[in-house]
């Protein structure tokens, strides 16, 4: 398929364009669905002038084209895609409508369970493994009309923020095939950023959604604790978990998370919370919202990171109310990650130790030597720093850092020294999972040499509508995630 048209040319000849075949719409070839947004995309499909078969195959079409350069997928499920997209379509033709994911094709990471489908969360332990049941996330998606198109490549386990260390090989970076795209939902950023999806789901324990959407140039967002289920995910630290959309805009990003969000009386960390209107929320004005810089979160970063975060903050000085510096509480010396994901891994260990990556296999063990009295300490101390956090929202309403203190590194580097890596990488973003509050990440910039820069916003708990409103005041004041990788 040709890209002549860009965006803009493409919604103005939405209508004109469209042709029936076969009793359906269909674009004519100079035009390509995969281009659009699922803000974008929904609109036509709604009123009928895009159908979600037509789209579905157009994002198979481009991931059979480009996939094997990236590594993205594990599991392309494009019979039941396919299917799927002619009963939705059979829905719209007979007036049902079931909202703005309707007929909009998504892909989930591999750690998220889907009925019927292999789910491995990439290891070999898990080569065989397919669920009986979904996801509590993805049957909330699905009723909301999104259409699955597969199953997205990850760091083993989600114990790291590569995606070097996968059973299939390391996903690449669409910016740039020799470097990582981070992780651990690297599947899901690179999908995002090379227009495999219209969107994908990542899981977040230290920040695996915020890592990757910021080394793809898309964005990615981490919600409250407990305010989308998890309940049908493979975990990797329970205390910490999230869920979260990987878009091309925030205004995607807030359609996905409506539809996800919610309370799960099934799920372990599911809390009972009012569900706002998320996309209203982006026409919420900004100019009242007081930001806060914790200014720890930029020291030792990347020069070209720092200047594009500072240029940023410039632009949110202009949206906002003004800023001030802050500082949040300290965390916990203990993390309960490592006896979490050790207690889950247990008895997998004494049967498949041999098929784990050994560098996974390390990480997992090494929970095995934290006490139950330390455990239990850090959970007391987890609790009490997400009630600390809110105090910091007496004066500020949105925290600014730079998501990633570096660029994306080499796969090579990143294979070389995995824990270095993973742990520079999760600095500015693994503690607002500690706080258990909302964080955005939004394209900022680019490096020289062409590689993606991100900005974090974080609200306080249950201030998602802040969070959005800002990111996407900020994304429409610039351009940066109207850039595509040169693929």
């Amino acid at each position: 398929m040709s890209t002549a048209f860009n965006r803009r040319d493409f919604l103005t000849a939405g209508a004109t364009a469209a042709a029936f075949v076969a009793g359906r719409p269909a674009f004519a070839q100079t035009t390509d669905p995969t281009d659009l947004s699922i803000a974008e995309a929904q609109r036509l499909v709604r009123r009928r002038d895009l159908s979600p078969l037509d789209l579905v195959e157009s994002y198979l079409a481009r991931i059979r084209r480009l996939d094997p350069r990236l590594n993205a997928f594990v599991t392309v499920t494009e019979e039941r895609a396919v299917e799927r997209a002619r009963a939705l379509e059979a829905e719209l033709a007979a007036g049902r409508w079931r909202g703005p994911l309707h007929g909009i094709p998504i892909a989930l990471k591999d750690n998220i369970d889907t009925a019927g489908v292999l789910t491995t969360a990439a290891s070999a332990v898990f080569a065989d493994r397919i669920p009986d049941e979904d996801a509590e996330v993805v049957t909330r998606l699905e009723a909301a009309g999104a259409i699955f198109l597969g199953k997205l490549n990850m760091h083993e386990f989600a114990y790291g923020a590569t995606s070097a260390f996968t059973r299939t090989g390391p996903v690449r970076n669409p910016w740039d095939a020799d470097r990582i795209p981070g992780g651990s939902s690297g599947g899901s950023g690179a999908a995002v950023a090379a227009r495999l999806c219209a969107g994908a789901l990542g899981t977040d324990t230290g920040g695996s959604v915020r890592i990757p959407a910021a080394h793809c140039g898309i964005v990615g967002l981490k919600a409250t604790y407990g305010l989308a289920s998890i309940r049908g995910i493979v975990p990797l630290g329970v205390s910490l978990d999230h869920v979260g959309p990987m878009c091309r805009t925030v205004a995607d990003a807030a359609l996905m998370l409506q539809a996800m969000a919610g309370y799960d009386p099934r799920g372990i960390a599911s809390i009972d919370a009012e569900i706002p209107d998320y996309a209203g929320a982006l026409r919420r004005p900004t100019s009242a919202l007081r930001l806060g810089v914790p200014r720890t979160f930029y020291e030792d970063v990347d020069p070209q990171v720092l200047a594009a975060v500072e240029r940023a903050l410039g632009v949110l000085g202009d949206l906002a109310a003004g800023a001030r510096d802050v500082e949040l509480p300290a965390l916990p010396g203990t993390r309960t990650v490592g006896v979490e994901a050790y207690a889950y891994h247990a008895d997998l260990l004494d049967e498949r130790r041999g098929l784990y990556d050994a560098s996974t296999l390390e990480r997992i063990e090494g929970g095995a030597e934290t006490s139950a009295a330390d455990y239990a300490e850090a959970r007391y101390q987890l609790t009490l720093v997400r009630k600390a956090i809110a105090a910091v929202f007496d004066d500020v309403d949105v925290l600014v850092t730079p998501t990633l203190a570096q660029l994306p590194v080499s796969i090579e580097e990143a294979r070389a020294s995995p824990l270095e890596v993973t742990g520079i990488l999760i600095r500015n973003t693994a503690p607002f999972n500690a706080y258990g509050i909302p964080a955005i990440t939004v394209p900022c910039g680019f490096s020289r040499g062409g590689l993606p820069i991100g900005l974090q916003l974080c609200g306080r708990a249950l201030g998602e509508v802040d969070v959005l409103a800002l990111a996407h005041a900020y994304e429409q004041a610039t351009a940066w995630h109207e850039r595509t990788p040169p693929l």
